[in-house]
């Protein structure tokens, strides 16, 4: 069939014979005339109708944990953050990472899982597992999926028991290593870090990132702003004398600046994250000894002996309150008594410093 579209001569097949009929032809004919009349062309009406309809997207893991890790960066602090995405990186992306994720089924994340736990780090197995359970359901809350394959698998994977960070514990220990911060003889700004980390055991990641507008030197106090909280939420440091001595020294270096514990680098940044822990492996202590998160073990094991209230400890090492009522309003819980004990706490320790043990 000729015809004419917006000056353009054009054919139309409208089939073959015997194939067509000639009834048939004609109404083709009749339909392609009224598409004309309209201003579209048969011809490609007819190439359109002949495509293949469009594949539909496919979100693999890896691109709905990449989704799932964007919406919850403005709940997490950035360590957390960091944390969270190289074990993705590491251990899940590399099994699963290509697949589907509405395609993946239980034996291939238990398969992950097991590999991990023959590498040694069985430690960690629990920890992905419900990493990759989390980025399943936020799959299936959009739609992406129907069901989480690390649901079946409670119990059928050996998971070893977390152990706490390494740390001494002993007051005998602590002294020692009081004595060994002192003798440390890097950079003040590092030597000024291991110092105040035991007065007031913070997450490595709190400390390193501390930024002198938060300080409240007379006071005595350091407000944690609940962006770098691993919680959200805003976190109060009573300091003691001690620990104000500290920054007082530390000050006229880096007072200008806006981090208390800068990199040697530039003032832009703060130390690095392994700078405590590389400090203290020069020291002498190691891998299995001492880190740098060791020293929030190190407090917890200790307070709790000498018999300070449990709540107040919990509060103090910021760790979360279950009910969210009660944690929306005790970010100040039992301050007056933290004050308290963080001033015994660092007179305990210049005891131990001195060889006091008790």
């Amino acid at each position: 069939m000729k015809f004419r579209l917006d000056g353009k001569e054009r054919v139309l097949a409208l089939g073959v014979y015997p194939e067509v009929s000639l009834k048939q032809a004609r109404e083709k004919r009749g339909e392609a005339r009224k598409l004309i009349a309209d201003g579209i062309d048969p011809v490609a009406k007819k190439q359109e109708a002949a495509m293949p309809p469009p594949v539909e997207h496919i979100e693999t893991f890896e691109s709905m944990a990449r989704q799932w890790l964007s919406t919850m960066t403005p709940t997490w602090s950035p360590d957390h953050l960091l944390l969270v995405t190289r074990r993705l990186e590491r251990d899940a992306f590399p099994a699963i990472g290509h697949r589907p994720v509405n395609e993946i089924k239980s034996p291939e994340v238990r398969e992950m899982l097991l590999k991990m736990a023959s590498r040694g780090v069985s430690c960690s197995v629990h920890r992905v597992k419900q990493i990759t359970g989390a980025v399943f359901r936020f799959a299936i809350a959009l739609g992406k999926a129907e069901v989480d394959p690390t649901y079946a698998l409670a119990r059928t994977i050996p998971i070893a028991k977390e152990q706490h960070h390494p740390s001494v514990t002993t007051p005998k220990e602590v002294g020692a290593l009081l004595r060994a911060i002192d003798g440390y003889n890097g950079s003040l700004v590092t030597r000024c870090a291991l110092r105040l980390a035991p007065l007031v055991f913070v997450r490595p990641g709190e400390l390193r990132h501390a930024e002198w507008t938060e300080l409240d030197l007379e006071g005595g106090e350091w407000r944690i702003p609940a962006a770098k909280m691993k919680m959200r939420e805003q976190h109060i440091v009573p300091m003691s004398r001690q620990a104000v001595t500290i920054l007082h020294e530390l000050h006229p270096l880096t007072g200008s600046g806006k981090y208390v514990f800068p990199s040697p680098r530039t003032n832009a940044r703060p130390m690095s994250e392994n700078a405590v822990t590389a400090a203290l492996r020069r020291m002498g202590y190691a891998v299995g000894e001492m880190t740098g998160h060791g020293f929030r073990s190190m407090a917890s094991t200790l307070l709790h002996e000498q018999g300070w209230n449990r709540d107040a400890i919990e509060r103090q090492l910021a760790h979360a309150e279950r009910n969210a009522v009660r944690a929306a309003y005790n970010y100040a819980e039992h301050l007056p008594e933290r004050r308290r004990m963080m001033q015994a706490w660092a007179d305990y320790l210049d005891g131990l410093r001195g060889g006091i043990v008790s």
